[in-house]
């Protein structure tokens, strides 16, 4: 089951500066597979240099510490910690000098939106492009699988 994380980290050029939506995260802990896993692993492994603010940190670490998410992922609020501290240490923070709003439909996903512009991001990686579709031909905003599944093909 390696194999496909080994080459998804031959294939990302250099290193990555992207903004990942809370939903990465949830996703990557719950699975042991899956593009949101991988996407962990090569922040893990130095290839994917996540941005993050204040903001989204608070957002990660309260959606992680839900007690359904916790069940879900088998881990502790201690766990949670320190795997926060792990992706922040990995992390590069931007501070959003600049507020665009409204860009995005819902209003919780307008710091990510903002920490990507902010950030200068090759993409903002989401689930959830519906909330992201007004700000897609401005803006790369991809859906995980297409990332892991199209690292040098043409990314709207």
């Amino acid at each position: 089951m390696l194999f496909p994380v080994f080459s998804l980290l031959h294939d990302i050029v250099g290193n990555m500066i992207l903004v990942l939506d809370t939903d990465v995260p949830v996703s990557g802990l719950r699975s042991n597979v899956g593009a949101s896993r991988v996407l962990l692993l090569a922040v893990a492994a130095g290839e994917v240099t996540p941005l993050v603010s204040v903001g989204t940190v608070l957002e990660y670490e309260a959606v992680l510490k839900r007690p359904a998410i916790l069940r879900a992922t088998c881990l502790t609020d201690a766990d949670v910690d320190d795997f926060l501290d792990d992706f922040i240490a990995h992390a590069r923070e931007v501070e959003t000098d600049f507020r665009y709003r409204p860009l995005v439909r819902d209003p919780d996903d307008e710091m990510f939106m903002e920490l990507a512009i902010n950030g200068q991001a090759a993409a903002l990686v989401s689930f959830n492009l519906a909330d992201f579709r007004p700000v897609v031909r401005t803006f790369r905003s991809i859906g995980r699988e297409r990332f892991c599944g199209g690292l040098h093909g043409d990314r709207q």
